[in-house]
């Protein structure tokens, strides 16, 4: 499945390598263009922040724009009869949206360090928050593309899931500039504990409640896992 997965995307790779690459970097030097003397603690929650949209931006809305594109020109059903475990094309596109995200989120972090001459102290937990943030959002992005039936609203809730990760996820910036109803709701859902995580594993006592946000991640992770089971179930 990874190998029909990386001919598949061919062409579509290297677009989308490029667009995660520019999207991280242009954000972050975008914060620097909206707030001109910008703190340190800014810098580093935008530096970070970023990074972790782009570890979103594959999962949430490429994948589940893909899923929608087989739907459309008949492809979709033909993968799903091929001879390997339902679970064999979900683990595939994670594989393939850490080796084109990854690097973009390490251009991203190199860009906010040399533009704003921030410090990032890269922790061993670092590696299972990155891994568990990138698997809870392909595998939610991957329940929606299967659960849904009709492409278009794939596609339209695919774009829905980044404007709220963007508009009302405090991932750029600390959850306390949030009125704390919103904060709250945030909590629940997987974007903060995403920004949380990872950025617990590049910084030093700069978030707090990390271990609830692990615990929130692994429940959207394995309920997203469990939705696309029973879709995938419901095809055969």
């Amino acid at each position: 499945m990874l190998r029909w997965h990386l001919l598949s995307l061919r062409l579509w790779a290297p677009a989308a390598a490029a667009i995660e690459l520019l999207a991280g970097v242009g954000m972050v030097f975008g914060i620097g263009l909206l707030i001109p003397h910008i703190s340190t603690r800014a810098a580093v929650y935008g530096t970070t922040g970023s990074a972790v949209v782009t570890t979103l931006l594959l999962g949430l809305i490429l994948g589940p724009q893909l899923v929608a594109e087989q739907k459309m020109n008949g492809t979709y059903e033909f993968v799903l009869t091929m001879p390997v475990p339902r679970s064999a094309a979900a683990l595939a596109w994670y594989t393939v949206t850490l080796v084109i995200g990854l690097p973009a989120a390490a251009a991203t972090l190199a860009a906010g360090m040399l533009r704003y001459g921030i410090t990032l102290s890269p922790a061993p937990q670092l590696v299972v928050a990155v891994l568990l943030s990138v698997f809870t959002a392909t595998m939610l992005g991957y329940a929606v593309a299967n659960a849904v039936s009709q492409p278009m609203v794939t596609i339209i809730l695919s774009e829905l899931f980044i404007f709220l990760a963007f508009g009302y996820a405090p991932i750029n910036f600390p959850p306390s500039q949030m009125p704390a109803w919103l904060v709250g709701i945030n909590r629940g859902l997987p974007f903060l504990p995403m920004a949380t995580t990872v950025r617990d594993g590049l910084t030093h006592r700069v978030v707090s409640d990390v271990a609830i946000s692990y615990v929130v991640l692994c429940c959207w992770a394995v309920g997203s896992v469990l939705l696309a089971l029973l879709a995938l179930g419901r095809r055969r």
